[in-house]
């Protein structure tokens, strides 16, 4: 049987993070458990140790920092459901009720989530288009930006040793949005993700927008050359065009083609900027 160790303080994990046995980081336990049921039904059984981190303190909650919000690593998609964000978090809250049933979001964390790093985890492009940094710990404390964190398919630049304590988000304007196309309208995994932020004038022009789409490459990816398309214009989704989607890689799987995932993130964030357009009229 593998070890279980269940430390109540984050020096306590990062003393055993940093120790000689081999160890796998626990939180909600959403991916972990399928993951080593999986590999144990197929005779490969992880003999890695434990290291369940639900109990520390310091590691649950939503704050308000002044000049930043900052989310706990071990706060539950429920907990950011229900608590009280400006709008430019919505679309984060929308993606967090797209993360399994009620059971899975009251377990399910974020920093979980992050560190799964699986191209179609739902948190990732809300989190993405928030600017997000990614604080860790390890020898010392450090921040990386979520877009640097994520590295590759499922791996990220945490070293062993290491542990995500929390996610950063600068304070900022704008309303956030996520559409999302799966086999069925709940409980799926994503064939395409979008999500978007959008701060909008008066007088109806984009002062800034930052999109990410999930599940069509390795890592959710930002679109970058739609963002300087959109600025300083009304929103409307004939601004958007395939040729803004050529630096993404989606695969064929069990689940869509890559021909179909990019044809659907190129409707999705069509949606997007329809979505976000009717929520700015209705503001106005």
């Amino acid at each position: 049987m593998s070890a279980y160790h269940r430390p109540r303080t984050l020096r306590e994990a990062v003393t055993l993070l940093r120790g000689p046995e081999a160890l796998t980081v626990l939180a909600g336990g959403t991916d972990i458990y399928p993951a080593r049921t999986s590999r144990t039904a197929w005779g490969a059984r992880d003999t890695r140790g434990i290291v369940d981190i639900s109990g520390i303190a310091a590691l649950r909650g939503i704050e308000d920092r002044g000049d930043h919000w900052w989310i706990g690593a071990t706060a539950t998609w429920s907990d950011i459901i229900k608590a009280d964000l400006p709008p430019v978090f919505s679309g984060l809250k929308a993606a967090a009720r797209e993360v399994g049933g009620v059971q899975i979001q009251n377990r399910g964390t974020i920093g979980g989530n992050i560190c799964n790093a699986s191209p179609a985890a739902d948190g990732l492009p809300p989190l993405l288009t928030l600017d997000a940094d990614v604080e860790c710990v390890g020898g010392v404390e450090f921040r990386v930006p979520l877009a640097k964190f994520l590295t590759a398919y499922r791996q990220t630049a945490l070293a062993e040793g290491e542990l995500v304590t929390g996610i950063r988000i600068p304070k900022q304007t704008g309303q956030g949005h996520f559409v999302k196309l799966g086999a069925r309208k709940y409980l799926v995994i994503s064939i395409a993700m979008v999500a978007g932020v959008f701060d909008i004038g008066s007088d109806g022009e984009v002062r800034s927008a930052r999109i990410a789409v999930g599940a069509c490459s390795a890592t959710a990816q930002r679109l970058p050359e739609l963002e300087m398309t959109l600025a300083g214009r009304h929103l409307d989704p004939a601004l958007m065009a395939a040729h803004h989607l050529a630096h993404l890689a989606p695969i064929d799987d069990v689940r869509a083609s890559a021909a179909y995932r990019q044809a659907a993130a190129l409707q999705l964030v069509r949606d997007l900027i329809v979505q976000a357009a009717a929520t700015s009229r209705r503001a106005a």
